[in-house]
C-alpha cells in the first residue's frame, strides 16, 4: 500500500496512505494529539512508581517518545509495549520530525534508539523506561491477566478497520488491565463506546485535539 510523509498542522509529521484517505496521527496536529490525547488523559492520571503501557498503533513511535520524556520527569518506570503489525520504513520514520519540537537534548538519540531496538524482545531505552516492541496482529497476541495499567488505542479508525474496534478486541484489552486501568483513544464513535461498555468499562467522553469535538476514556472499575 503506498504511503506519503506529510505535514499536519501543527507542523509535525505524518504518514498518509491514499488507498483509505487515512493519516498515521490527526492532519490536524500529530504531536498536539498525541499530546493531548494519550499523555494528558492516558499517563497524566495514572499515578505509580511502575506502569506498564500497552499502545495498540506503534506506528512511527511519537507516543512511546512522549511517554518517555514526561515519566521521566515524574520518575515512573514505565515498560512500554507497542504493539505494529506493519512497521514503517526507517526511511519513514527518518522522515518524523518530531524530535525538532523537543527541548530534550537527547530527543533525537532516543528516538533512534527506540526504531533500533529489535523486535519482539524488550529493551532498555534508559534504566527506567523499557521498551518492548511486537510485530503482530492483536488477534494474535496474548497477555497476561491484569498485567498492564493503560492502554493507548492508537489503531486506524473503525472506517477502513472495524476488526480493530470489535467487542471481542475490547474484551481482550478489559481483561489484560489490572484493576482501575485506563483505556484511551482518539475515537469517539457511539458504536465503539457502546462496545467498550458493553465488556465492563466505564465510558467517558473527554474534550478532543484539536480538529476533534470528543475523544475517549474507558476505566476498568473492578
Amino acid at each position: 500500500m503506498k504511503r506519503e510523509l506529510v505535514k499536519t498542522a501543527d507542523g509535525s509529521t505524518t504518514i498518509y496512505l491514499p488507498e483509505w484517505n487515512e493519516h498515521y496521527h490527526s492532519s490536524h496536529g500529530a504531536l498536539q494529539e498525541a499530546q493531548h490525547v494519550f499523555i494528558k488523559h492516558g499517563l497524566n492520571p495514572k499515578p505509580g512508581d511502575y506502569i506498564t503501557i500497552f499502545e495498540m498503533g506503534f506506528g512511527t513511535g511519537l507516543n512511546a517518545l512522549l511517554t518517555y520524556f514526561a515519566s521521566e520527569k515524574r520518575n515512573q518506570y514505565i515498560h512500554y509495549i507497542g504493539l505494529e503489525a506493519f512497521p514503517p520504513s526507517m526511511e519513514e520514520i527518518e522522515g518524523m520530525n518530531y524530535t525538532s519540537f523537543s527541548r530534550d537534548e537527547d530527543a533525537e538519540e532516543v528516538f533512534k534508539k527506540m526504531h533500533q531496538v529489535d523486535w519482539n524482545v524488550a529493551r532498555e531505552i534508559s534504566e527506567h523506561f523499557v521498551l518492548e516492541k511486537i510485530e503482530k496482529q492483536i488477534q494474535e497476541l496474548e497477555l497476561g491477566k491484569e498485567t498492564i495499567d493503560i492502554c493507548y488505542y492508537d489503531a486506524f479508525g473503525p472506517r477502513v478497520q472495524p476488526e480493530l474496534w470489535s467487542v471481542e478486541i475490547f474484551q481482550k484489552i478489559y481483561d489484560w488491565l489490572s484493576p482501575g486501568g485506563i483505556l484511551v483513544t482518539y475515537c469517539a464513535k457511539g458504536q465503539v463506546k457502546r462496545d467498550l461498555k458493553s465488556v465492563g468499562f466505564e465510558v467517558t467522553a473527554l474534550p478532543g485535539p484539536p480538529g476533534k469535538r470528543e475523544m475517549t476514556k474507558a476505566i476498568k472499575t473492578l
